[in-house]
């Protein structure tokens, strides 16, 4: 597939998403690169920010099964991954399966439940597969997780576990609007209570799952030179040597970002990566896969903050 093509159906599915949501449009084309490079997508923001809605509006656009679980206290693993059930007729357990067998799951809420529960995830999000009862079962090709999730600092929350986190390809922080963006909110959604209704809307789907292969097919040959990769290695490398970071990233932050970073000079129709490229991905790709030194707590510092120190510190390749 052309690069042409891969903007021009990236384009597409931002003015179907625009139907319904004001703005986002950083978030947006976050999720178009995680679609792209097979990643998932974490959203974290305070109700009523169109999180959810976000999601929706994006699944609208693809010719892809949607799924939805909404994690509540009390949810069980079972709930989301199904359970074998003796059938009385044939004497014989059938599997019933859970909402994860889907393509395009939507985690709403993740961290309302038990790490019990989030774990349930764990294994379809690395290698797009679940076990149940020692038996595997195939998620397919299309299968990505987009989760929400409230700030930590509200009641009945849980800490999502490192290993969770590490899964997620972005962890983006969905702020208010501008003041103009919230007019514009009011004025679409201002004469109703409950969600908008994506019918009536139109949104109609733009890709299907065979456009969406040749589309990451495309992205594998975008070039990321040697300074690239040297960039994006000594990137990740110092998150580990930062005092104010009790822990840094991983090598697989290293591999996420660089094939991130492929997807979405791909969007911008580039069959190169440019650093500009890493620097944009680089905070949504690192804040959720480093930890603070307690003293960089007291300080005031946050993940986010760390990350463009190094950024600014770090020598740019040409």
């Amino acid at each position: 597939m052309e690069l042409a093509v891969v903007r021009e159906v990236a384009s597409r599915l931002r003015e179907q998403v625009h139907r319904v949501v004001v703005g986002q449009d950083s978030a947006i084309d976050l999720l178009l690169t995680a679609l792209l490079c097979e990643g998932h997508i974490l959203f974290e923001g305070v109700p009523g920010v169109a999180k959810t809605l976000l999601a929706r509006a994006f699944a609208g656009g693809l010719s892809l099964q949607f799924g939805r679980v909404q994690f509540t206290p009390d949810l069980m693993p079972g709930d989301i991954l199904g359970t074998n059930l003796f059938n009385f007729q044939t004497n014989t357990f059938a599997l019933t399966k859970g909402p994860i067998f889907t393509q395009l799951l939507l985690a709403d809420e993740i961290n309302r439940t038990p790490p019990k529960t989030q774990a349930a995830l764990l294994q379809a999000m690395q290698e797009r597969a679940v076990t149940i009862d020692g038996i595997g079962h195939d998620l397919g090709d299309g299968f990505m997780v987009i989760a929400t999730q409230n700030p930590i600092e509200q009641e009945g929350t849980y800490l999502l576990p490192e290993a969770q986190l590490d899964r997620f390809l972005f962890k983006v922080v969905i702020g208010y609007p501008s003041r103009d963006e919230e007019r514009d909110i009011v004025r679409r959604h201002g004469h109703r209570t409950t969600m908008p209704r994506l019918g009536d809307f139109a949104i109609q789907p733009v890709a299907d799952l065979a456009t969406l292969v040749a589309m990451r097919q495309a992205v594998q040959g975008i070039r990321a030179s040697d300074g690239i990769l040297d960039y994006i290695v000594d990137l990740v490398r110092s998150t580990r040597e930062r005092p104010s970071l009790a822990y840094g990233a991983s090598p697989r932050a290293a591999t996420m970002l660089t094939t991130a970073a492929r997807a979405y000079a791909a969007l911008h129709g580039r069959d190169y990566v440019l650093p500009d490229d890493v620097k944009v991905l680089a905070v949504p790709a690192l804040r959720h896969r480093v930890v603070l030194a307690p003293g960089a707590e007291i300080e005031g510092l946050t993940t986010e903050t760390v990350v463009r120190q190094i950024l600014e510190q770090l020598p740019v390749p040409r």
